[in-house]
């Protein structure tokens, strides 16, 4: 099902079909928790799993062994959990910046975000704060991530009005000047030091705690909801500006909140995860071929795309090559990198023709 053959079909089939995707999501999403939980160096049973989660409803109680339960609780389901939280920010980060920007190859760190979060936790690294505090490294990460923001916002906007495509160069040009800062940090700096700033780059999703879950959880959920807030706000923006603007809409304010709630999911994603790349690009070009270009239906359609997605890719890393673990980044990049070169050919093509 391509978009224009979602254009065609009327108002309520259109409805109905985004709420069977999202629904089949919600299924796929809670069936890839549960694979995931029980899947490790100790494979607990899919229905032993589901089992030792249905046991903490109130009311309920199955019983099971207690080592399946600790080794569920304490260790692998706050990383899952975590896993799902940060693909859910990256995936609708990525569908509401591909709609701010009208372009299918826009992600979610175009505005400088992530290059941001990856100074933010460089400095924190190399100065050796992660030793008197593990909440440091986040902590930089996310503030880096705003400050980056705040500087690509301020060098596009002049006279109270932010051009979108200076609003990209900004951010092209400050993601270059915060991955040049960390390749020169790189000849300052001992082995040891260098791995570990590797590693984060990476994408890093092991050693999650419920502590870092309680952390993402309000800041991507309130993130999310400010997103959906300017659904509609995005759908008239498609059109253009200057007609966004003569059907009420007040562009300029609406750019604002939308750069500071992609800024505040994305930064508080990455500050937990390290960079995991190409869940924002790919999973709403998909589901926007499913649900069409309504974000009133894209946006959570995405956020359970890139849940579902970063859960079994964080699965695929744990498990395809055990004892040896692979960087969740890794493997969305093996997605993605051919699937961005599918978009890029697919657009020459289409420019070709026209």
């Amino acid at each position: 099902m391509n978009l224009a053959a979602v254009k065609q079909i009327g108002p309520g089939q259109r409805r109905a079909r985004s709420l069977a995707v999202i629904a089949l999501l919600l299924v796929l999403l809670a069936a890839s928790v549960v694979l995931a939980t029980g899947m490790g160096a100790v494979a607990v049973p899919p229905w032993q799993t589901l089992l030792i989660l249905l046991n903490r409803i109130p009311g309920l109680h199955f019983d099971v062994p207690g080592q399946y339960e600790i080794i569920i609780w304490a260790v692998r389901l706050p990383r899952v959990v975590c896993a799902l939280l940060v693909g859910f920010a990256l995936g609708i980060s990525g569908a509401a910046m591909q709609g701010f920007f009208r372009n299918p190859m826009a992600s979610p760190d175009i505005v400088g975000v992530s290059a941001g979060a990856s100074m933010g936790s460089v400095l924190a690294i190399t100065l050796g704060w992660t030793l008197f505090s593990p909440w440091l490294l986040p902590a930089s990460a996310f503030l880096g991530a705003l400050l980056a923001t705040f500087v690509t916002y301020a060098l596009a906007t002049q006279r109270g009005r932010t051009e979108t495509a200076t609003l990209l160069l900004a951010g092209i040009a400050v993601s270059s000047f915060f991955s040049s800062a960390i390749s020169l940090i790189y000849h300052f700096i001992d082995d040891g030091v260098l791995r570990q700033i590797v590693y984060w780059l990476m994408g890093n999703l092991s050693g999650k705690r419920w502590e870092h879950v309680t952390v993402l959880f309000p800041v991507v959920m309130a993130g999310s909801v400010g997103l959906w807030a300017f659904s509609r706000d995005l759908n008239v923006m498609l059109l253009s500006e200057d007609e966004a603007s003569s059907l009420g809409v007040n562009v300029e304010r609406t750019k604002r909140w939308l750069i500071l709630f992609v800024s505040l999911v994305t930064g508080a994603a990455v500050s937990i995860s390290g960079m995991i790349g190409f869940v924002g690009l790919i999973v709403p070009h998909i589901l926007r071929q499913l649900v069409g270009p309504d974000h009133r239906w894209l946006l959570p359609a995405s956020g359970l795309g890139g849940a579902l997605l970063l859960v079994l890719a964080d699965l695929a890393a744990r498990t395809l090559f055990a004892p040896i673990e692979l960087r969740p980044g890794i493997v969305t990049a093996l997605i993605g990198v051919p699937f961005f070169l599918y978009l890029l050919a697919k657009r020459r093509e289409l420019v070709r023709w026209n």
